[in-house]
């Protein structure tokens, strides 16, 4: 919808002064999945302000904002809201500084080193300027929690979503990458993997540091099973598979001298055929359980493996994609829009909100937000990337908020009716 460039332009430009400090007051406030309270009340405040019906509290903190505008289709649109329990060392005047308590009374920094905060500042700005022009049909505006525990679309489904929101006709969502500004990939296709997250507690017998031989180790049981489970992937998984096996936390006792009784990792994995991931599951388990037995646990002090949270692989649409892209030259300039890219094993969870209406097609764009000298400067020092999400350093330039309102804008009009 070529016709509202200019409209766009101009509203956001005028609330560009706005976004900034949207974005820059999220980054200074992240909060972890399912925690997001204050995010979710500036969400719904902000939308309400603009005239849509907001419903709040869907999984506790989803938001669910809906602005009719008579016969045409029904647009959703996600923008994520969660943190991670990162150290933010970026050095901004706007750095996080915030840490959450633990149920263990630890504390843990949070920061917002994906780009959720420049996400929900985008769905803001583009809400503005729906609210502003002129188009025919509903547009229907999520804000999501707990992405990062790839449980919160799953829970806002659960919780009702589709009892509050109508069935769309298309869905839309898009997340920072650290390319240029100015430059968005729009491709069609598998583009990401499915994932699991588990919880492997391995039980033994505590015991004084000095006397092994009296206790069974479960330290020593889970140190194992870390290096154990590579095997799965090396040997049991066919070389042309993707498959990655991570073990992100190794949690056990609390004292020098002392075997404690239980020891606790968290895994993730990732995986684009199911046949692979039924097979990661079964060489977890085989081996979790071989490692326990060959220390002589009994049948009932077997390790407990909990599922946490997952998704399956997600796939645009190839029809959507490629009307988004070529809407999205017009405004950004053909050669900034890509739309070829192999699949990454990074996950999502926002095509999990199509819930039991699996055929609704899906455009999922990735948005550049790294400082083009910055992109510049790395790539002639040979790497890849300058900082990658969920990396204590990954910053989201400025100048990418109201340019990124605008791509959102343009997806929004482009598959909303015309008046």
């Amino acid at each position: 919808m070529t016709g509202h460039l200019d409209e766009v332009e101009a509203i956001v430009a005028d609330d560009t002064p706005r976004l900034i400090e949207v974005f820059k007051d999220l980054h200074r406030n992240p909060e972890l999945g399912f925690a997001e309270v204050r995010t979710a009340r500036i969400v719904a405040q902000a939308l309400t302000n603009l005239g849509f019906t907001v419903t709040t509290g869907i999984a506790g903190t989803g938001v669910v904002a809906i602005l009719e505008r008579g016969q045409g289709p029904v647009v959703m649109y996600r923008a994520d809201m969660d943190a991670l329990a990162v150290r933010e060392a970026t050095g901004l005047d706007y750095a996080s500084t915030v840490r959450v308590a633990g149920d263990d009374g630890s504390q843990s920094p949070v920061a917002h080193v994906c780009g959720h905060d420049a996400h929900v500042t985008w769905m803001l700005g583009m809400a503005k300027v729906l609210a502003q022009t002129t188009w025919s049909g509903t547009a229907v505006l999520i804000g999501q929690p707990a992405e990062e525990l790839i449980s919160g679309a799953q829970a806002m489904i659960d919780d009702g979503l589709y009892n509050v929101a109508p069935q769309p006709d298309s869905f839309v969502a898009m997340h920072t990458a650290p390319v240029p500004v100015g430059m968005v990939a729009a491709v069609g296709g598998e583009r990401m993997a499915g994932t699991d997250q588990l919880e492997i507690v391995f039980h033994g017998v505590g015991g004084h540091g000095s006397m092994p031989q009296l206790a069974k180790d479960p330290v020593l049981m889970a140190a194992q099973a870390v290096v154990g489970f590579q095997s799965i992937i090396s040997r049991t998984i066919a070389p042309h598979e993707s498959a990655v096996l991570t073990v992100g936390s190794v949690q056990a006792g609390a004292s020098y001298n002392v075997i404690p009784d239980r020891a606790r990792l968290l895994a993730n994995l990732r995986w684009y055929n199911p046949h692979v991931r039924e097979q990661l599951l079964t060489g977890i388990r085989a081996i979790s359980e071989g490692i326990a037995r060959s220390v002589g646990m009994p049948d009932e002090l077997m390790p407990v493996i909990t599922m946490a949270g997952g998704s399956t692989p997600l796939v645009n649409d190839t029809a959507l994609t490629a009307r988004l892209a070529a809407a999205l030259g017009g405004l950004l300039g053909e050669q900034n829009v890509i739309t070829e890219l192999p699949a990454v094993t990074a996950s999502e969870d926002c095509h999990l909100l199509k819930g039991p209406h699996s055929d609704i097609p899906l455009a999922y764009l990735m948005v550049g937000v790294a400082d083009p000298k910055v992109y510049s400067d790395a790539a002639a020092r040979g790497q890849l990337f300058p900082y990658s999400p969920h990396s204590p350093d990954y910053v989201v330039d400025l100048a990418a908020i109201p340019l990124g309102a605008r791509i959102a804008s343009q997806a929004m009009l482009e598959l909303l009716a015309a008046c």
